[in-house]
């Protein structure tokens, strides 16, 4: 999708034209001595709209905060012809030196995109106005797309404001006209800053009409300026503060989308619904999973020795994961509709909607249907009660499963009402094996992508077992407090590729095992890795696994006669995300479902008996539940639990619980057992 290598929350988070993360880097790097030197700018004053804003009283904020947007407007001016002309006006106050990051506006824009101006201004506290004209605009290309390769027209104009220092006010103000594939606007109003006053204004042809609907925040009433035209304005808007596992953006942030729908049967409007988009994606797709003999000889060729029908969808699945490079080549309407499955298959690469589209076609070639699935990355950014706006990034499959089709390994299953059972598959996620999905795509809403249409569904959840760290220890203690022994652990499903993503640069056997040694320093002071291998790195369908042996010097204390042991050897599942003087204001999300367990069996020295053993843990919410025991055991100190991640969201009422659960789960982990030496 377009742009699916920045998975980013999509624009709606500000009106504003997207802004490439790729290009501030570069660009801040390239301009870093000269950010706020006056001297070369024009002195010009800026224009009415800002110097009216000089002495605005400023919306409730605190020390905390960096800048006041105090004014943005968008003005849209829809043509019959559905080009439409946007001037842009954003003007912030600076207070604190983070926000001299308002001084760089970043304007992007591609074939279907044209600037046609853009100025900025400083109103410094004292002294005289600056000014950055057109001339003064860098343009940038494309580069720099992290997880693939992409060719694209999409361009940045970088506009540098001088000296944004605090207390003083900067804005700007840009003027593009627009062809867009899908007749539909987002203004997006809250922001990280608090904002003092937004406004929006829309101007429609005639006979034109439009859909305006609020989200995450109370609807206001547009006010009729004109004939044809249109505003809104909403004041003092609270700024949203980044929280660690927070929801997607569009979820929590205050926008409108607005649809606009032209007279008549005009091919290019608006979407009233989730069919209409459905019936739009389709149109794009249409012809491009036409077969070739190429195709059909490479699919007779990996299933011919197979005669299990999973088997031969898997075989198929894996040569579009592995063999098929992500590239993507997004040049106009390619953001949106995928190549031809012959193309791909013959160039060896493509882009999500690309992969999705070839091994459709594959597919086809043993008789079996599958289907378009539009998806976002960032669970939540589209809900249930979103309107249908195209805020994917993202394209999988919907794979119809043949009658009486049963495997045990086929576990991301939605059931339709018509099309039956379809197993739910991204092409694009080489680390993620055939039946599987990975936790940011479970419990996601989607948009199934039919001939007919099609409607938002909600993805299968997958049960926590299926995913998780599962560690086994066999340790002796010495009587001078040294531990030493084995450790196993057994890795699945998204513990697994977080692995297998991590090591896939990794260029020497010494390189495989760093991730162990991050876990041991996490849990012992000190350490020695003694012996260390990894298995199934490559073998995808098979649980990824670490085999290692360790020496911890001083791991029991000596207090008197008595040895101080901490059962609970390695592995941390309390967090500190709560652990904050403000009040978490969002959700709480995970990655996904989890089921992680630990057994440490502790051979203590020969002398020493059980004196005394931590309580048990016995928690269970209906989001995550921990379990958690030490036993005595012959000669053995026996530590055992649980840690199962149950629901992907935890609301705001109930993340004191949820806090409540990481300190039981973080006394636990500090517990010790006590030994001391036998009575005789």
């Amino acid at each position: 999708m377009k742009n699916k290598s920045c998975c980013n929350p999509p624009a709606a988070q500000a009106t504003r034209l997207a802004t490439p993360i790729w290009a501030i880097a570069l660009l801040l790097a390239a301009w870093l001595a000269g950010v706020c030197a006056p001297p070369g700018y024009a002195a010009s004053d800026a224009p009415p709209w800002m110097h009216a804003l000089v002495n605005a009283p400023l919306p409730p904020h605190d020390e905390k905060t960096d800048a006041i947007l105090l004014y943005s407007e968008e003005i849209l001016n829809v043509q019959p012809n559905g080009k439409i002309k946007t001037t842009e006006r954003r003007v912030y106050r600076i207070l604190r030196p983070a926000g001299r990051e308002h001084g760089t506006v970043y304007a992007s824009f591609d074939g279907e995109t044209r600037i046609t101006a853009i100025h900025g201004w400083c109103i410094p506290a004292q002294g005289k106005d600056y000014e950055v004209k057109d001339k003064d605009v860098l343009e940038t290309a494309l580069f720099g797309v992290e997880d693939g390769e992409l060719a694209s027209d999409v361009r940045t104009k970088v506009l540098k404001i001088p000296a944004p220092d605090p207390g003083n006010i900067v804005g700007y103000e840009i003027e593009h006209e627009d062809r867009p594939y899908i007749l539909q606007d987002e203004w997006g109003f809250q922001e990280e800053d608090p904002v003092r006053e937004a406004r929006y204004t829309l101007q429609l042809p005639p006979g034109w009409e439009y859909k305006a609907t609020f989200l995450n925040y109370a609807p206001v009433k547009e006010s009729s300026i004109g004939n044809n035209q249109w505003q809104w304005v909403v004041s003092n808007i609270d700024a949203i503060r980044t929280e660690r596992q927070m929801p997607a953006w569009p979820s929590v942030a205050g926008l409108m989308v607005v649809t606009f729908f032209p007279p008549g049967s005009a091919q290019n409007k608006g979407f009233d619904n989730w069919n209409d988009m459905a019936l739009w994606e389709a149109g794009l797709v249409r012809g491009r999973r036409e077969s070739s003999p190429e195709i059909r000889q490479k699919v007779a060729a990996l299933t011919a020795n197979e005669t299990d029908a999973t088997k031969k969808m898997a075989a198929l699945a894996k040569f579009v994961q592995d063999d098929i490079r992500y590239v993507a080549v997004e040049l106009g309407i390619g953001g949106f509709q995928p190549h031809a499955a012959t193309d791909v298959f013959s160039h060896h690469f493509g882009d999500c909607k690309d992969k999705a589209t070839l091994l459709s076609t594959m597919l086809k070639e043993i008789g079996v249907d599958s289907y378009y699935i539009i998806i976002n990355t960032h669970r939540g950014a589209v809900n249930s009660s979103t309107p249908a706006v195209n805020w994917f990034n993202h394209a999988i499959l919907a794979i119809k499963l043949p009658p009486q089709t049963a495997s045990p390994d086929l576990k991301a299953l939605y059931q339709h009402e018509t099309l039956g059972s379809l197993l739910i598959f991204d092409p694009t996620d080489e680390m993620t094996p055939f039946g599987y999905l990975r936790g940011a795509l479970q419990a996601n809403y989607g948009l199934l992508v039919t001939d007919s249409g099609g409607k938002l569904i909600e993805l299968p959840q997958l049960a926590p077992a299926l995913s998780g760290t599962r560690r086994t220890g066999k340790l002796t203690l010495a009587s001078n407090g040294t531990l030493t022994g084995d450790v196993n652990e057994i890795r699945m499903g998204d513990h697994a590729a977080y692995e297998r993503y991590a090591l896939r640069s990794a260029a020497t056997e010494k390189d495989k095992v760093k991730p162990i040694e991050s876990v041991l320093s996490d849990s012992l002071s000190n350490f020695r890795l003694t012996h260390a291998t990894v298995s199934n790195l490559q073998h995808t369908d098979q649980p990824f696994l670490y085999d290692y042996s360790l020496v911890a010097d001083n791991y029991a204390k000596i207090a008197g006669n008595l040895l101080l042991v901490r059962p609970r050897v390695l592995g941390s599942r309390s967090s500190a995300l709560l652990e904050t003087k403000e009040p978490r204001k969002y959700p709480v999300e995970f990655q996904g479902p989890a089921l992680d367990s630990d057994s440490f069996e502790i051979t203590i020295p020969p002398g020493y008996e059980v004196s005394d053993l931590p309580p048990a843990v016995d928690v269970d919410y209906d989001f995550a539940s921990y379990h958690s025991k030490t036993e005595a055991q012959g000669n053995e100190l026996v530590y055992t639990r649980r840690f199962e991640v149950k629901a992907l969201t935890v609301p705001v009422a109930q993340l004191d619980t949820l806090k409540k659960f990481y300190r039981i789960i973080a006394s636990d982990e500090r517990n010790t057992a006590v030994l001391q030496p036998k009575s005789h």
